[in-house]
């Protein structure tokens, strides 16, 4: 299936509701700052199928803790955002900063570690059969970087109403959670997120969550084994993992979703429905297209907080403050 490119028009007017960022903000100043993020991009994929979802789940870390900044790329300082528990299992670091080092050797001083984050997240979603679109810049990177600023993440054991919660907090919607948590679609988890789901699962205690489908709870038992190597994964998205598509919403109407949050979607009456709104008579030819709506959801969370004009800074390298 061809990438579903979002119109020109419509992208302005999402990139113009902040009033901060543009799209083609380097267009001047560094404009093979998204083609070299690109190549580096498209070679950490090949050398590594799993790269889509790794840079998208940056992106999204990213966001999530004071907000598009690059905060989480720090190593620096006393207590550095990346060490925090919820950011547990977040990589691609290595890619931006091949990508940065490049840029700093064509254009010194221009392009922010934030954005290259966006951009790269952008072109893995591509490089995963995902919709193509355009991302806003001018982001500039954080001066701040504590890993106590990350307890509030987004958690898969959350409740619905923790995770609406948390998302709100951010300017999104209902809608928001359900578009970003499909970006599930792609990639694995580790075990180690499943063993309460499977074995001692709140409030029932010593059983499995209910929202499991019985055809699909002792596949998951078996990969996971009560007492079990924790560190095996599995994807997220069973029986579509290395596709991005909306195959994860299916999956989450009936009973096979691999992690909690994903499940917790069909347990609340406006998420369910956004979900089910993607499986209509008329979709896709008249309902609503997931991948827009994706498209929007995510340009929408690359501009939580963002630092632009004189806020924040210009990396050298994006893992130390300079």
């Amino acid at each position: 299936m061809a990438p579903f490119v979002l119109s020109l028009f419509f992208l302005f007017l999402i990139g113009g509701c902040e009033g901060q960022l543009q799209i083609g903000f380097y267009s001047n100043t560094c404009p093979q700052a998204e083609s070299t993020v690109h190549a580096v991009v498209r070679d950490a994929v090949f050398s590594d199928s799993n790269m889509p979802a790794i840079l998208l789940r940056l992106h999204f870390h990213d966001c999530f803790v004071e907000g598009c900044d690059g905060s989480i790329l720090i190593d620096d300082g006393p207590d550095p955002e990346k060490g925090a528990f919820s950011h547990q299992g977040v990589r691609g670091f290595d890619v931006i900063e091949r990508a940065k080092a490049q840029l700093e050797e064509s254009c010194p001083g221009v392009v922010s570690c934030a954005d290259i984050v966006a951009l790269a997240a952008r072109d893995a979603i591509i490089m995963a059969n995902g919709p193509a679109y355009q991302v806003p810049t001018g982001r500039r990177d954080g001066l701040v970087s504590k890993k106590s600023l990350a307890d509030d993440m987004p958690d898969v054991s959350d409740s619905i109403q923790i995770l609406k919660a948390k998302f709100l907090n951010k300017g999104l919607t209902e809608k928001d959670l359900v578009l970003l948590s499909a970006a599930h679609t792609i990639g694995t988890t580790a075990c180690f997120f499943m063993t309460k789901r499977l074995y001692n699962f709140f409030p029932i205690g010593g059983g499995s969550d209910p929202a499991i489908s019985p055809n699909f709870l002792p596949e998951l038992k078996a990969r996971c084994p009560q007492g079990g190597d924790v560190n095996v994964r599995l994807a997220i998205d069973e029986g579509s993992d290395k596709k991005f598509d909306k195959h994860i919403l299916q999956n989450v109407r009936e009973g096979f979703a691999v992690l909690e949050s994903d499940a917790r979607l069909n347990d609340d009456i406006v998420t369910k429905s956004v979900i089910d709104s993607y499986f209509g008579p008329l979709n896709p030819i008249f309902g609503p297209s997931f991948e827009a709506d994706f498209v929007q959801s995510i340009v929408k969370m690359g501009q939580i907080g963002v630092k632009t004009g004189s806020n924040g800074a210009i990396r050298r390298v994006c893992s130390s403050f300079n």
